[in-house]
């Protein structure tokens, strides 16, 4: 397993681990409205600028096959998607491990917005939620998600 840094020709990976993710998992939790806010909010626009600010990185299997994604930005993790077939075999955590790393070399506190299918994960990491949000959503949905904090 081999983290790399994504580069803009990795775009369409990156939209593809992101949005089948979402599309496969998240429905699971949330309703189509806060699903679709998801899918929106991973935009191919603000991937795009997290490549070109050098903060999306791309988790590879021993094949190769990229399996997941990470982006850090300042003291913040956030877009931490594997893909399903991939999930459980220890890529979320090599990829945790990798931005918690990155970030704790440049600030003493990590910020991240947990949605409810990684809240779990984060929990066991030592994070602590520090508040909760309800956005509305179409469809008269509303999406809820913790934003969550750990000193490093």
């Amino acid at each position: 397993m081999c983290l790399r840094q994504a580069v803009l020709s990795d775009l369409n990976t990156v939209k593809y681990v992101v949005k089948s993710t979402i599309s496969e998992v998240y429905p699971h939790y949330y309703p189509r409205g806060a699903v679709d806010f998801f899918l929106n909010h991973h935009s191919e626009t603000n991937i795009v600028h997290d490549i070109e600010q050098n903060q999306v990185f791309l988790c590879q299997d021993a094949a190769g096959n990229v399996v997941g994604t990470v982006t850090v930005s300042g003291n913040e993790i956030c877009r931490l998607f594997v893909l399903p077939a991939f999930q459980g075999k220890g890529y979320g955590t090599e990829m945790l491990d990798y931005a918690e790393k990155t970030v704790s070399g440049r600030a003493s506190e990590i910020v991240l917005a947990a949605s409810f299918p990684a809240k779990g994960m984060y929990l066991k990491r030592g994070y602590e939620a520090v508040s909760y949000h309800m956005l509305p959503t179409d469809n008269h949905d509303f999406l809820c998600y913790d934003v969550m904090k750990k000193r490093v």
